[in-house]
């Protein structure tokens, strides 16, 4: 997802979109996300940069109201394809374009809050995410802390992988580092297609968030900063933000 601007092909090229899931097929980072809902008793939820709409069809087949927005029409086809893919609304629009909807909880889940490369674009999001969110409700989102310095190992070497693709043979898929410029880091994905070996790149930009800096940022947009979580999944890497959408103060 990439707010106000075109989505990143990885996402919108409807030849990857359809790989996405086969290729990252561990999403064991979601169950934090499901716990989270139970543990909050969320009844509505926004997914933010909703993607194939693993969480959201996930969230909806148990009882969930979702809705799904991302601005990437390609990962959005593939989402109306899942199970449970019915029950969930759809939009298809960066988070600038979600209304308010009153709901009890947004998340974010994955890279979607570090895709906000400028200080604009974040605001517009979390400002959007709260108006779409309902006093008294959450936002739930991860980011990893730079701290980590994960950037560090995507590299050739460390992301190398090869699937097996129905109807398209071997894939084999590596992360190149482009360019680190203070909390911008940018990073390409490959694909390359057996026999042929033909490839197909994703050219990626994200910003890293210091913990002060995103508690800052959530206040301005009306949020208060319950508590920061470790992600159980990748451990010691990511910080998982829960903030509560408080009442304005403003008449």
């Amino acid at each position: 997802m990439n707010d106000g601007a075109v989505p990143d092909p990885i996402f919108d090229d409807p030849r990857l979109a359809v790989l996405y899931d086969l290729l990252d097929d561990d999403r064991s980072d979601l169950d934090v996300y499901a716990a989270i809902v139970d543990e909050l008793n969320a009844s509505t939820v926004l997914d933010v940069g909703c993607g194939t709409g693993t969480l959201a069809c996930m969230l909806a087949r148990r009882g969930v109201e979702v809705i799904g927005a991302d601005p990437a029409a390609a990962s959005l086809d593939v989402a109306r394809c899942k199970p449970g893919a019915e029950l969930v609304r759809w939009i298809h629009g960066d988070a600038s374009d979600v209304p308010p909807l009153g709901v009890d909880l947004a998340v974010m889940t994955g890279n979607v809050a570090q895709v906000f490369v400028t200080d604009l674009e974040w605001q517009r999001a979390i400002n959007a995410t709260r108006r779409a969110v309902r006093s008294g409700g959450w936002l739930v989102f991860e980011t990893r802390d730079p701290a980590r310095r994960a950037w560090e190992r995507w590299s050739r070497e460390d992301t190398f992988r090869t699937v097996e693709v129905p109807e398209l043979g071997a894939v084999s898929t590596w992360t190149e580092l482009v360019d680190v410029r203070e909390a911008l880091v940018s990073f390409r994905h490959v694909f390359r297609f057996a026999p042929n070996g033909s490839e197909i790149t994703s050219d990626s930009t994200i910003r890293f968030r210091a913990r002060d800096e995103v508690a800052a940022d959530l206040k301005d947009a009306g949020f208060r900063l319950h508590s920061v979580r470790d992600a159980p999944d990748r451990p010691g890497m990511e910080l998982v933000f829960l903030a509560l959408a408080v009442e304005s103060t403003t008449s």
